[in-house]
């Protein structure tokens, strides 16, 4: 096992990470920007680097910086976290030329699975339903819209590198094709550094679904079982739930299969997560996530398996000892992901300092936050402040104990979404089960 390990990133996962590796007796190096020296992450780490000051790509993405505070530092690992540099090949590839293990895939697989062209190629090859479209990232204008048109409208463009939604665009027919694809390979180009696309059918009003799991470097991988993530916000998840009640006993047996099916096509090693769209009947698969997730709590809580403890230890070299016939599910799981944000002045960043804080708790609440009263929340970076996470023996039980929590939850000094958390899970069309992923925008939310 690891002695020490570096965690590249901040927030809540760092803290999340922090303190699983307090449990398994290792010792952990936060890095830091400077707008970040108090950080709750900063004061619970063993060690301390500041890695730069100002935006993201002259701190958490500064490579050079980085891989100094592991080699000075002396940790054996880094831990990437979500976001950042945790879908990262050539941070990976570093690492390991520095004799320093990246907790992650291998970084050829993070440059196959983490394209998601290339992914969708993977996939078609596995035998694995994909979303009919083009099987390779588009080259030019011209054949975009001959795939465009061979498929049928409404489309996707999508960037093939990066996540969260950006370099994302629908095109409703051949006259708006044009300005949609290039807004796409734009967006992609400021984002990932990659102005990629492919084009796939736009399914209308699908469900998200995802698979979690876990694989280590001897061929065992099981899964987690699935979340549904239909809750979005321009393509960004608000809240999740495991397991997905949409779905027949079937049609999970089946998808559980595909993800798996999936990852031992591509030998997958570590965390991640095989996403799908569903349509009602059937399921395609989207994009896999070659790393952890917002929402992996869920999971945990239904399945008592900790997903970051494990990444550790396939990073390791141990052996995924659980088996899945050893997972029993149990229960329905919420999360609802609570932002520095003013839902009334269109979801606008609401940095400054907490004045009042207090955190919901009681049976079956977990809290994975980075929050005290006092904590300045910057304004450089994610506006995730917390996660509300809840548990309960169905899922009737778990959204009155996840309505029970939000009304618990005080945050004062700055504004949050915590109000507009709990008109969603007081809507009688999500207590109900009818959502989908564009539930969100078809609502009046100010009434």
């Amino acid at each position: 096992m690891f002695q020490k390990i570096l965690i590249a990133n901040r927030g809540e996962i760092a803290v999340r990470i922090i303190r699983c590796c307090r449990e398994l007796g290792i010792k952990t190096v936060a890095i830091y920007a400077e707008e970040d020296r108090d950080a709750l992450h900063t004061q619970l780490a063993d060690e301390l680097v500041c890695v730069g000051k100002g935006d993201v790509r002259n701190s958490y993405l500064n490579i050079p910086n980085i891989i100094s505070a592991a080699r000075i530092t002396g940790a054996e690992a880094v831990h990437p976290g979500y976001g950042f540099l945790s879908e990262n090949a050539s941070f990976a590839r570093t690492l390991e030329e520095c004799g320093i293990v990246f907790i992650g895939p291998k970084a050829d697989l993070i440059d196959q699975m983490g394209d998601k062209s290339n992914a969708r190629q993977a996939m078609m090859n596995a035998g694995v339903p994909v979303v009919p479209g083009s099987k390779q990232e588009i080259d030019s204008f011209a054949e975009g819209i001959d795939v465009a048109k061979s498929i049928g409208f409404p489309v996707l463009i999508k960037a093939s590198s990066g996540g969260g939604g950006r370099g994302m665009r629908v095109s409703w027919q051949e006259e708006d094709f044009k300005d949609a694809y290039h807004a796409a390979k734009s967006e992609a180009e400021i984002a990932f550094g990659h102005g990629g696309v492919y084009v796939e059918k736009f399914i209308r009003n699908p469900r998200h679904i995802e698979v979690q799991i876990l694989g280590d470097a001897y061929g065992h991988i099981i899964h987690l079982g699935e979340r549904d993530c239909s809750l979005q916000r321009r393509n960004q998840k608000v809240l999740e739930e495991a397991p997905a009640a949409c779905l027949t006993e079937e049609q999970r047996v089946a998808l559980h299969e595909a993800a798996l099916q999936a990852a031992r096509f591509v030998q997958y090693q570590n965390a991640g997560t095989l996403e799908f769209i569903f349509d009602g009947t059937a399921f395609y698969f989207i994009e896999m996530n070659t790393r952890v997730q917002v929402e992996h709590p869920v999971s945990e809580m239904i399945s008592s398996v900790d997903i970051i403890a494990w990444q550790i230890r396939i990073a390791a070299g141990e052996v995924l000892t659980i088996r899945q016939e050893d997972i029993c599910f149990s229960g329905h799981a919420i999360e609802c992901r609570i932002n520095a944000e003013n839902p009334k002045m269109n979801f606008m960043p609401s940095p400054g300092t907490i004045e009042t804080l207090h955190l919901p708790g009681g049976y079956g609440v977990r809290i994975d936050g980075a929050l005290y009263q006092g904590i300045t929340i910057p304004s450089r970076f994610d506006s995730l402040l917390a996660k509300v996470i809840v548990r309960g023996n169905t899922r009737e039980e778990a959204i009155k104990r996840m309505q029970r929590a939000l009304a618990e939850f005080i945050i004062e000094g700055i504004e949050t979404n915590i109000e507009f958390q709990l008109k969603l899970v007081t809507n009688k069309d999500f207590m109900e089960g009818n959502i989908h992923t564009g539930w969100i925008q078809e609502k009046n939310w100010s009434e």
